[in-house]
């Protein structure tokens, strides 16, 4: 998926980076909405954990493997905006540190990687969640299905920026079999992975999946423990003394 130097001409790759940088601009102001304390840590912690998935490759056929994208699960969990964003900062990371894409096409990748797979994928999560129960596992199903049409999504993407700048001699059709073909493939492992953590967040603090606000029952934060024991029995005599009054009343 990540598109290396040369691939697409300049003009094309020149123009995807400036479209790159405005909708990283709209990106930050949205995230300003969805972030608050709770989620600004996740954040941070989807941006490192989608870098860290995207280092894994599976097989998928033909000799081809493919790895995870991170677009739709960053999306449900911390918001269309800030998911794009912690996506985008680990595209910009690959590319200069790790030579993974091209840095003349890292708008392109940011484009394909970055927005396209984020905010389709989220456009769909939320259009499925319609369609199902407001239960977790209904959530986690939703999660599922948009992971799954992200990737496919992202590709379809590059095929079209290869049909207006690419550099190769193959036509519109091969190119568009061969990758869509193949990311669909790629599409079940992003499935698996997006179910499995959106399900483990959700049974452990469903309070902090941005894309489950509102749906799901009794959805709050767990109070604290008080750290001073002898508080919590002056609360515990006090609330007895003041059933022991109503009883008297």
């Amino acid at each position: 998926m990540h598109i290396p130097d040369g691939f697409i001409n300049a003009p094309v790759s020149a123009a995807a980076g400036v479209v790159a940088i405005g909708a990283l601009a709209v990106c930050l102001r949205g995230a300003r909405r969805e972030l608050d304390e709770q989620t600004a840590p996740l954040a941070g912690l989807v941006a490192v954990f989608v870098f860290a998935a995207q280092m894994l490759n599976f097989p998928v056929a033909a000799g081809t493997s493919g790895h995870f994208l991170g677009g739709a699960m960053a999306a449900i969990l911390v918001g269309p905006y800030a998911g794009a964003l912690a996506v985008s900062v680990v595209l910009v990371i690959q590319g200069l540190v790790f030579a993974d894409g091209g840095l003349s096409a890292l708008g392109l990748n940011i484009i394909n990687m970055g927005m396209v797979s984020t905010l389709a994928g989220y456009g769909v999560f939320l259009l499925v969640r319609k369609l199902l129960l407001k239960t977790k596992t209904g959530i986690v199903a939703a999660a599922a299905v948009a992971a799954y049409i992200s990737v496919p999504a992202s590709a379809f993407f590059f095929v079209l920026e290869y049909a207006i700048g690419g550099a190769g001699t193959f036509s519109f059709n091969q190119v568009l079999a061969a990758m869509v073909g193949v990311h669909a493939f790629i599409g079940i492992g992003e499935a698996v992975i997006t179910a499995l953590v959106i399900s483990a967040i959700l049974a452990v603090r469903p309070d902090l999946v941005y894309g489950a606000r509102g749906l799901l029952p009794n959805l709050e934060l767990r109070p604290a423990l008080s750290a001073n024991p002898s508080n919590s029995s002056d609360s515990a005599t006090e609330t007895s003394s003041l059933h022991a009054s109503r009883s008297a009343e």
